[in-house]
């Protein structure tokens, strides 16, 4: 059997990888895995967190499940959600693109969508320390790490600019932003991360 490319788009909650990655893969007639919807559509969980209101990911289980999409595809398959580099071997892994939004638009896209103001600070401190793309580097390695800053841009051109990376006519690259940096400087940061 042969497989195509896994393609990996991650990044904080409210970034836009669902979006991104739905309109990524229709573009280059992909198979999309959305860890979210297929954690909630076949039950792959252990639980709740109820502090969170999240479900809490049987990672094993939804390890084995999003393999067995990938390895069954005729297509590439892009696989997204913002904890999926822990889910796709790093072998099976052609890149993964890191989705940032600046703090400030993140925080209006959080509160639209209802979130808890604790559940809505955790996600901009993580996306303030660049968790999602730590752990990117650390499961594939920069080599194979893309950062996209999609702060105040249209869909359209965030996926133009992943597809000019894929086709290699554009470099992929890590360190785009520095919102620690940039808070810091405008004298903000302790209002992001007045709990941590």
């Amino acid at each position: 059997m042969n497989i195509k490319r896994v393609i990996v788009v991650t990044g904080t909650p409210g970034v836009g990888k669902s979006t991104v990655a739905g309109e990524l893969a229709s573009r280059i007639k992909a198979n999309l895995v959305s860890i979210g919807d297929l954690v909630r559509r076949e039950k792959l969980y252990v639980g709740t967190d109820r502090k969170r209101g999240t479900l809490v990911a049987d990672a094993r289980r939804l390890s084995d499940r999003v393999k067995k999409e990938f390895q069954c595809s005729d297509s590439d398959t892009v696989v997204e959600g913002h904890y999926a580099v822990d889910l796709v071997p790093p072998e099976n892994v052609h890149l993964i693109f890191v989705l940032r939004r600046d703090p400030k638009e993140l925080r209006k896209v959080l509160q639209s969508r209802g979130y808890s103001e604790q559940k809505a600070r955790e996600n901009l401190a993580a996306e303030i320390l660049d968790v999602c793309l730590y752990d990117a580097i650390k499961c594939c390695g920069a080599s194979k790490t893309c950062e996209v800053d999609v702060s105040g841009k249209k869909r359209k051109d965030v996926v133009n600019e992943m597809l000019r990376i894929l086709e290699g006519k554009s470099d992929c690259h890590i360190g785009l932003v520095d919102w620690l940096g940039k808070l810091e400087l405008t004298g903000e940061l302790d209002e992001y991360l007045k709990d941590f």
